[in-house]
């Protein structure tokens, strides 16, 4: 006997609410449809993992979704100020955001539609179908893993939150973009002994323009350590191991080291997609999809923000990524009138 299973219809499903998500709901609020968010965290999770004090590259203008404005009195605005704005903007506009509840799967129908499966913190199932899903998850829950003996040591991490834990303490970083950098130098604020290692012969161009004159100082007066053409091989509880990145071949040497950080970036996860049929590259990780509508090739399956990236994760930031979402609801619009 088959046990009844209560479907709950949705107009449009939106899988993740952070920011590029946000937007693709606000664009269809905008054609009279109020799509359902599945957040398996809380709104704009990614940013909440951002370091306390970070402040964006970006201009607030930038940032910006749904054509709401985003004010702040600093050029460049805070982490702080990015909650606040993406929060004011879900409640504000009334966005149906289903926090805590993880989509595991996306199954294409015989009419056309999906039936996309979620369960919630306590364990709850629940079944929607829907015409339209779109796939709008992020890439912080996926590090790019160093596969190095150690590495799962509970000294190690993945993400840098703020610097007090580490006050007075051995810090190696490895790394050499920006997260990494500013990182390093708020551990040096608080008296951390600081190690870079990083593969790159010479400083990323990626750095923050304003950081890296400052950052470069630190090197050169001998406050933050920085290793070029460096990697770590081992990691073990009172040390690090250090080779050339150049040549596997030469000796590696030890470092004393309290804790690890690896900031060597993250991927998005794209099991949801392709378990529904939808094509991605094997070797970009890139999806199959109209840059025009951001449709994949499954119909009414979309994506939006960085999962369009592939491997290269830093090339969709929330200032283009925000956009997808319009052109996901002009499509919807189009397909709805004929």
């Amino acid at each position: 006997m088959n046990e009844h299973i209560q479907v709950i219809n949705e107009e449009a499903i939106i899988i993740g609410a952070g920011p590029c998500g946000l937007s693709a709901a606000l664009e269809l609020q905008a054609i009279g449809i109020e799509p359902l968010l599945i957040e398996k965290n809380a709104v704009v999770h990614s940013i909440y993992l951002y370091p306390t004090y970070m402040q964006f590259f970006s201009t607030t203008e930038l940032l910006e979704i749904g054509d709401i404005p985003f004010t702040s009195p600093n050029e460049k605005p805070t982490r702080r100020e990015a909650l606040q704005y993406y929060r004011d903007v879900t409640l504000r506009r009334g966005l149906r955001v289903q926090s805590y509840a993880s989509a595991n799967s996306i199954v294409p129908q015989g009419d056309g539609t999906f039936r996309v499966n979620a369960v919630d913190r306590f364990g709850v199932v629940q079944t929607y179908a829907s015409r339209f899903v779109i796939v709008a998850t992020g890439y912080f829950d996926h590090p790019n893993l160093l596969g190095i003996p150690g590495e799962e040591l509970s000294k190690v991490s993945h993400f840098f939150r703020e610097a007090h834990p580490y006050t007075g303490t051995k810090v190696t970083i490895i790394g050499g973009n920006n997260s990494a950098v500013d990182a390093a130098m708020e551990l040096l604020r608080v008296g951390a002994e600081v190690t870079v290692v990083y593969r790159g012969q010479d400083y990323s161009s990626s750095i923050k323009p304003w950081v890296k004159p400052l950052f470069e100082s630190m090197v050169a007066k001998g406050k933050i350590r920085m290793l070029f053409s460096s990697r770590v091989v081992r990691i073990d509880e009172r040390s690090v191991t250090i080779q050339s990145a150049d040549a596997p071949q030469s000796p590696s040497y030890s470092l004393d080291n309290d804790f690890v950080l690896a900031l060597t970036g993250f991927r998005p996860e794209r099991t949801l997609l392709t378990d529904a049929g939808a094509k991605v590259d094997a070797e970009s990780t890139i999806p199959d999809f109209d840059p025009e509508t951001m449709e994949t090739n499954v119909p009414g399956l979309f994506i939006a923000g960085v999962i369009a990236a592939g491997r290269q994760a830093n090339e969709i930031f929330i200032e283009s990524g925000r956009h997808h979402g319009k052109l996901i609801a002009q499509h919807i619009q189009r397909l709805l009138s004929v």
